[in-house]
């Protein structure tokens, strides 16, 4: 079990370990659509009771997670049947993905900008890996812990030709 929990998506090939690389992409997916579900719960729809609160989280989880799926089996369903692995399959997977955000949201008028936008989201994230850039680049910290206050995080040392200052004889 927690090497499915470890698992990452780019961990292995595509078009390998079908079901690991689901479960990876759709444990991010759980995540966000519960930060959505959360947010909707508190802030706008006020569910009341236990069940109508359960169904407004289906509401979000099940769509979002089912997106993360469709995207992850599909692109790499695609990848083991052509046998390539180009932009092609992520642009597929991005398109399951739009067609069922179309009938979580219960509008044809959008299913093909929804499937365009979202294979060209997949098409700019594979080719993000393909150049070894990243949308959302690792940001450092200032403090990392309690005892982080021992580390100096001024911006200029102090330069003893440049002090200026005596320290006072009485």
């Amino acid at each position: 079990m927690s090497q499915l929990l470890k698992y990452e998506y780019y961990d292995t090939p595509e078009g390998q370990d079908i079901f690991m690389k689901t479960f990876a992409i759709s444990k991010y997916a759980a995540l966000a659509g519960t930060a959505l579900a959360s947010m909707d719960v508190l802030m706008y729809s006020h569910p009341k009771g236990f069940a109508a609160t359960a169904g407004r989280f289906a509401w979000f989880l099940g769509p979002m997670v089912g997106m993360a799926a469709g995207f992850a089996v599909t692109a790499n369903t695609v990848q083991n049947i052509r046998g390539k692995n180009d932009k092609l399959n992520y642009f597929l997977g991005g398109v399951v993905s739009g067609s069922i955000f179309t009938a979580w949201m219960r509008a044809g008028v959008i299913a093909v900008p929804a499937a365009v936008i979202l294979g060209a989201a997949a098409v700019v994230k594979k080719t993000s890996i393909e150049e070894g850039w990243s949308f959302f680049p690792s940001v450092p910290h200032a403090t990392q812990s309690a005892r982080s206050v021992k580390y100096d995080w001024t911006m200029v040392k102090d330069i003893d030709e440049l002090k200026n200052f005596t320290t006072g004889s009485n």
